[in-house]
């Protein structure tokens, strides 16, 4: 099995929804968020008031003005169950798929946290980004750099049950 990413990402009182477990919205939240740390560069994530060490795949420079925006151009979602409100983070899973010349697949798996008796899993999906430079808002090329740092770690695609 392909080595994935771990990113635990913290439940809000406001990801709750009126049935009492995540709403739908806020687990595609989950996603962004995972998405964010795993690509982008920068001392703007913290955890508990100390930096965390980027992830081996955070190449991408997320400093305001910086050359590159991230952009979805397709985001698949299957949830396979409601998500308890639940104080320990969940833990998204990451890995990817083809990287093309300017577009890669991101998969991923919501799974309860690690420190639960029992792994569950609650939602995986699938987005398709483009690189764009962010001057002329036209597809960029991935480089060799952000291919060496994304290859360890794609896998095989989510199964969706459909």
């Amino acid at each position: 099995m392909t080595e994935r990413l771990h990113v635990d990402i913290q439940m809000r009182f406001s990801d709750l929804d009126a049935y009492g477990h995540v709403n739908n919205v806020a687990v595609l939240r989950f996603l962004e968020d995972a998405r964010v740390q795993v690509f982008w560069t920068g001392d703007a994530f913290h955890d508990g008031g100390h930096t965390v060490a980027p992830y081996p795949t955070a190449v991408l420079d997320s400093k305001a003005g910086e050359g590159t925006l991230t952009l979805l151009a397709h985001q698949e979602i299957e949830y396979l169950q409601p998500i308890p409100p639940m104080r320990a983070p969940v833990d998204v899973q990451m890995w990817f798929g083809p990287i093309g010349g300017a577009s890669l697949k991101a998969y991923y798996e919501v799974h309860s946290p690690v420190s639960s008796p029992e792994d569950i899993t609650y939602a995986r999906a699938e987005t398709t980004l483009v690189l764009v430079d962010a001057a002329t808002g036209k597809p960029r090329r991935v480089t060799a750099e952000e291919r060496a740092a994304w290859e360890p770690f794609i896998g095989e695609p989510i199964r969706f049950r459909r």
